[in-house]
């Protein structure tokens, strides 16, 4: 895919980058596999936001996607590759050999036609699925499951992509693209090749419009508040709060540790990169 701008007929338009679609399905996507799907505009079940800042947004319909890739031997074709509005990679339509229909994230490079399959010593080719203890160390992977038959987990946004680095017993040793190394049992499952949609984070949004219609409302900066509103409010003029950045709550924005769950730091050899 490559990335689209506009004439600047408007301010919106001359600062507008986004990516060009025109090889993907211009129809309605596969009704079978779709449900409707409710807008919670950032509330529990007890109506208490709990999300801010979300509201509204276009009318979407959600796509059941197929993360555990279970048909074992048996080949499917690539149907057609789709947009999908609840995330940033694309999909693809598959149809397996006797006749079963469904939702794959949609590699990179994979084209209409092309065939892909799951199970034990396949080819390692461009979407095909398979245990991890079936690939070479280097290969580019994706979806990848963090126990077996749990479908996949992890590297599923658009262009992200991992590397197997080496095995460790009946563990994988992978590296993601956070920075992050960690093992995985060799039986857990992993797509291969990088997911499709790389320009994605080359988007440039060009006006307040387009988060409007994703269903994402303005929020406004803790410094222009009152003191009573949130701890960065008050000042004389401009302030930065005359602390260390938080939540309206006192939490801390930077470097606050949230990881609760020890049982399984054991697998993590290496932490993720820190932001700068």
């Amino acid at each position: 895919m490559s990335l689209k701008t506009f004439k600047s007929y408007t301010k919106s338009t001359r600062g507008t980058v986004l990516v060009n679609r025109k090889g993907l399905w211009k129809g309605k996507p596969l009704k079978s596999l779709t449900f409707g799907s409710h807008s919670t505009g950032g509330r529990n079940n007890l109506g208490r936001i709990t999300s801010r800042h979300k509201g509204a947004g276009h009318k979407q319909r959600y796509r059941q996607i197929d993360f555990y890739r279970k048909k074992d031997d048996m080949k499917a074709i690539i149907e057609r590759i789709e947009y999908d509005p609840n995330r940033s990679a694309f999909l693809a339509l598959i149809k397996y050999e006797d006749g079963v229909m469904s939702y794959i994230l949609a590699p990179n490079k994979i084209k209409t036609g092309d065939k892909i399959i799951s199970g034990r010593g396949k080819e390692i080719k461009i979407g095909n699925c398979m245990p991890l203890s079936d690939i070479p160390a280097g290969t580019d992977i994706h979806n990848i499951e963090l126990t077996p038959n749990g479908g996949g987990k992890l590297v599923r946004s658009a262009g992200a992509s991992a590397q197997i680095s080496g095995t460790d017993d009946n563990y994988c040793i992978i590296k993601l693209q956070s920075g992050e190394i960690r093992k995985i049992i060799n039986t857990a499952r992993a797509t291969i090749g990088t997911v499709s949609n790389s320009d994605h984070q080359n988007i440039k949004i060009g006006k307040a419009g387009r988060n409007r219609w994703k269903g994402i409302r303005p929020q406004s900066r803790g410094v222009v508040m009152n003191p009573v509103d949130h701890p960065h409010g008050g000042g004389e003029g401009k302030t930065s709060g005359g602390r260390d950045p938080v939540s309206p709550w006192g939490q801390s924005a930077k470097g606050l540790k949230t990881r609760t769950n020890k049982n399984t730091d054991k697998y993590i050899i290496s932490r993720r990169k820190k932001r700068i």
